[in-house]
């Protein structure tokens, strides 16, 4: 029996892309899940129709996680339709957007994982896990330069990253463990589509300096594998293309 039969998992952002390929990988090891969109609610429920056709359990909740009150509703529809929280997937990002203020990347990377981390950790179950999701160009930001048009979400993220590990001592006394998953950019997804746009190649020169860049579906497979791996609390998971990072921060 998997370890996720019988548990709970809240997944941010899981509409589309990574979320929605974790979301389904989860499912399928027999978790509910909670489906979590800000807009596109048709898009949402494809995802829940989904995973319920494959037998799954899920619903969606419209929430915007910069907003605490959409926040803690996401968290307590875990308890209210499937009975408890196990399992927290931080996967919403963004910040490349030119429509939602200049303080939107650090709302939303920052400020609105700590304020799902908070709502959580009010209902997460003992022995439960928190998986942040971030890239490599935020997690070495400090050290290795990334893009001009990506630097304002990449420190975002980070700072998320810092907020969070912070908080592991806070975690581990109510006997929740806390993974980072840190992955290179993903072909297909919107943040890579978006940057590509705006620096013309930006894709293939990641491609190349990394040998090969992750899909959606092969990166949500390592983020759901991190659900229940066996691994310390505070664990960093570096998904593919990270060599050349160490290589840099060591150089």
């Amino acid at each position: 029996m998997s370890a996720l039969a019988g548990k709970t998992a809240v997944v941010t952002g899981s509409s589309r892309g990574v979320g929605a390929a974790t979301a389904k990988l989860l499912a399928d090891q027999g978790a509910a899940v909670v489906i979590n969109y800000r807009q596109k609610a048709p898009r949402a429920k494809k995802v829940v129709a989904e995973i319920e056709a494959a037998g799954g359990k899920a619903v969606a909740v419209g929430a915007d996680l910069t907003e605490a009150e959409g926040v803690d509703t996401l968290m307590q529809t875990a308890i209210d339709t499937f009975g408890s929280l196990d399992l927290l997937v931080l996967n919403a990002s963004g910040g490349m957007e030119a429509d939602l203020g200049e303080d939107y990347a650090m709302r939303l990377n920052r400020d609105a994982q700590n304020d799902a981390l908070t709502a959580g950790l009010e209902r997460l179950s003992t022995g439960g896990r928190v998986v942040f999701v971030t890239s490599h160009q935020a997690h070495f930001i400090d050290d290795v330069e990334t893009m001009p048009e990506y630097e304002q979400v990449a420190r975002s993220k980070n700072a998320g990253e810092k907020a969070l590990t912070a908080r592991i001592g806070e975690m581990s006394e109510k006997g929740i463990s806390f993974v980072v998953v840190s992955g290179d950019m993903i072909e297909g997804t919107v943040t890579a589509t978006l940057l590509n746009r705006a620096r013309p190649g930006a894709l293939e020169e990641r491609r190349e300096a990394a040998g090969k860049l992750y899909s959606v579906e092969e990166f949500a497979a390592e983020v759901a594998a991190m659900a229940t791996a066996d691994v310390e609390t505070g664990h960093v998971e570096l998904v593919g293309g990270a060599d050349d990072f160490l290589a840099r921060t060591q150089g």
